[in-house]
């Protein structure tokens, strides 16, 4: 009869600690949720996505820019600038082609003009205007054209400049409270009982 009493009890302590083990198990699930698995998937995601989200790189815009005008501006999300910046480019280019065929055709009839040349030519400008006018003509043209050739390289510079500079203002925050207000303001004196009036100018950060 110990013997059996014994055994009743070890089995009894045994099956205690069991069910001890089961309620705090089901205590430690109850208390975790049914969602923890998503939290974990969460939590992996959210390192994944501060691993994945780099800053907006200003140096980037820049080569984008350089390498292909415009996409500097696609990769700063400022796609309305993109026509902009090759409207610019076409009437300089156009201004750049049509003083070029202007200054090749004044420098062949100066050319002609000059030399005393009694050959054919299939140039009007040569029976239109004399040698100074076409002097002057061919280095207006030339004039114009080296200048729209400038312009246009300073519009690549500045396109990507103006990528570079959107860029570094790409995650700049500007609150909505920023505010300038200007209203009249009235200003009593102690030793004077009348009235001031002026301007008071309010910034608020």
């Amino acid at each position: 009869m110990p013997v059996i009493n014994t055994l009743f009890y070890k089995k009894t302590g045994t099956v205690r600690k069991m069910i001890r083990s089961g309620l705090l198990l089901v205590v430690m699930l109850s208390l975790l949720g049914p969602g923890w698995p998503r939290s974990v998937c969460a939590q992996e995601l959210i390192g994944a996505d501060s691993t994945l989200a780099k800053p907006h790189s200003p140096n980037k815009a820049a080569i984008f820019s350089a390498v292909l005008p415009g996409l500097g501006q696609a990769y700063n999300k400022k796609y309305w600038k993109i026509p902009i910046i090759y409207a610019g480019f076409g009437v300089f280019v156009y201004f750049a082609i049509s003083n070029r065929s202007e200054y090749i055709k004044y420098k062949e009839a100066y050319t002609y003009v000059a030399s005393g040349d009694s050959s054919s030519i299939d140039n009007d400008y040569v029976w239109e205007y004399d040698e100074q006018q076409l002097l002057d003509g061919k280095n207006y043209h030339r004039r114009n054209m080296e200048l729209s050739y400038i312009l246009g390289g300073l519009w690549y510079i500045l396109n990507i400049v103006d990528a570079s500079v959107d860029a570094h203002f790409f995650d700049y925050d500007v609150s909505d409270d920023l505010t300038i207000r200007l209203e009249p303001v009235v200003n009593y004196q102690w030793r004077d009982p009348r009235p001031v009036s002026g301007l008071k100018l309010t910034l608020k950060f």
